[in-house]
């Protein structure tokens, strides 16, 4: 298995650093706005990397941290006349809901910065002591000279750094290039208390603090957005190699931008697109497959005509699935194992090489219209379903359940007779009243009974600010 390493530029062959544990850390988001789809491109590459290495036997541990205090938060919160804690945390709650309509797994850990700050100021403390950091009137520096290797990553010299970067001014700091490890509070502004002072950390220094902490000094893989890669994961690399003598990061890997209409999301511009908006219109399914049939490394160019074409071509896939279902009772055509190993080694030497998904698709969708053309026997039917089974799970792709008309019925009957006519939404509003019926009267066993029921047959009922909503279960 190879990927491409944005610090050497070049594929390497995936070793993990302790034998068969895979140690992974993705920069989180910054919370003070709802997330939008440019995030979701981000989460869901790495989501299915992550699945990918677990499939093949990796005992992944994988960190998303959260930035729950910042300058966005802060002044979002000042414009909104919200406390920035509360502010972060509504954000917070969204972005969660999200990726769990995504069907982005949950990380191993989600450390947040204000949980973590004295592990922040002892880390601070260290590199003043080791000479890399410090302090000037309350705010506290990292001296980029210091670390001879600064630019390694983004392949830059301090001199091309100097001439096309945009830097924070102060007369605080030495070098123009120098970073904020910790910012003296403002008046009014949320701080901590630290040996410089109240106030709080700058931005790089969260990650490094974090991802050492539950992940160790030297880490397998770390992920982000393109535009992370100067200077956040830059100044990354300077303050925590500064602090251990150690690599920092054996493999980086960053995902490409998405454009719309080839433009990057602005609300200026009116194309910016919130996962819950682009959600209330298309399946998540869909946008995984529109986002995951381009290189992670690519920019995405997202327009609702792309998006219809993948959500027609993610339907392929999943009635190719059910139509290997459904014939697998009479298969009684040829062993075409051989010819599914074929596909089968094709597909996942794509993925091996630097998860090519593009390459990945095409094959697939080879062996989608082998299936079609086909007869297969029993066996070679019940092996190709198990293969689409896999790329679902690996992809990420959630099968709906189907509605049990069956239970449906039977559970009506209960109630009300001559329903085997009615369709299922009537069948469900018929049940939901019948439930609502018996909440009035406080009979909450029945109704209970009623709501443990539809779940039972795919429908969840939810009680929410005094109505009650259904949906089918994913």
């Amino acid at each position: 298995m190879k990927f491409y390493n944005t610090l050497t530029r070049k594929k390497e062959e995936f070793i993990p650093l302790e034998g068969n544990t895979v140690k992974i850390y993705v920069c989180g988001p910054t919370v003070y706005d709802s997330p939008h789809i440019g995030h979701a491109r981000t989460y869901i590459a790495f989501d299915a990397i992550r699945r990918y290495l677990k499939y093949k036997g990796y005992d992944v541990i994988y960190v998303v941290n959260i930035t729950n205090v910042d300058d966005k938060i802060i002044n979002r919160a000042k414009e909104l006349g919200e406390h920035p804690l509360k502010l972060a945390e509504r954000y917070e709650r969204e972005f969660f809901d999200a990726m769990e309509k995504l069907n982005v797994e949950k990380a191993d850990f989600s450390p947040r910065v204000t949980e973590h700050m004295q592990d922040i100021i002892n880390f601070i403390q260290k590199l003043i002591e080791k000479g890399y950091a410090y302090v000037s009137e309350g705010d506290v520096y990292f001296s980029v000279e210091k670390f001879k290797e600064y630019g390694k990553l983004s392949h830059q010299s301090l001199k091309e750094i100097k001439a096309g970067a945009r830097v924070e001014i102060s007369e605080k700091k030495r070098n123009p290039l120098d970073f904020a490890l910790w910012k003296k509070a403002k008046e009014g502004e949320i701080s901590w208390p630290s040996p410089w002072g109240e106030g709080r950390p700058g931005w790089h220094i969260e990650c490094s603090t974090m991802s050492m902490k539950y992940l160790g000094e030297t880490l397998d893989i770390h992920g982000g957005a393109q535009d992370l890669i100067f200077p956040h994961h830059e100044n990354e690399i300077a303050q925590s190699e500064a602090l251990t003598g150690k690599t920092f990061v054996r493999y980086w890997l960053h995902t490409g931008f998405l454009l719309v209409k080839g433009e990057k999301m602005s609300k200026s511009l009116g194309n910016f697109i919130t996962i819950d908006e682009l959600l209330k219109t298309y399946d998540a399914n869909s946008f995984r497959f529109l986002v995951l049939q381009t290189h992670y490394r690519s920019p995405i160019d997202f327009s609702f005509e792309n998006l219809e074409k993948a959500k027609r071509a993610y339907k392929r896939l999943a009635n190719a699935l059910d139509y290997l279902k459904q014939k697998l009772e009479g298969a009684n055509g040829e062993d075409n194992t051989k010819v599914l190993e074929q596909y089968k080694e094709k597909f996942f030497e794509a993925l091996d090489d630097d998860f090519d998904t593009p390459k990945a698709f095409a094959i697939l969708f080879d062996f989608v219209n082998f299936v079609y053309k086909s007869r297969m026997d029993r066996k070679s039917t019940e092996e190709a379903i198990k293969f689409f089974e896999d790329v679902f799970k690996i992809f990420g792709f959630k099968l709906e359940k189907k509605i049990d008309r069956a239970k449906l019925i039977s559970l009506a009957k209960e109630f009300i007779s001559e329903v085997e006519n009615k369709e299922e939404k009537e069948l469900i509003e018929i049940l939901i009243e019948i439930r609502a019926e018996h909440r009035r009267k406080k009979d909450y066993k029945i109704a209970d009974y009623i709501r443990d029921k539809l779940k039972e047959a795919g429908v969840i009922v939810e009680d929410l600010g005094g109505k009650t909503r259904w949906r089918l279960e994913r």
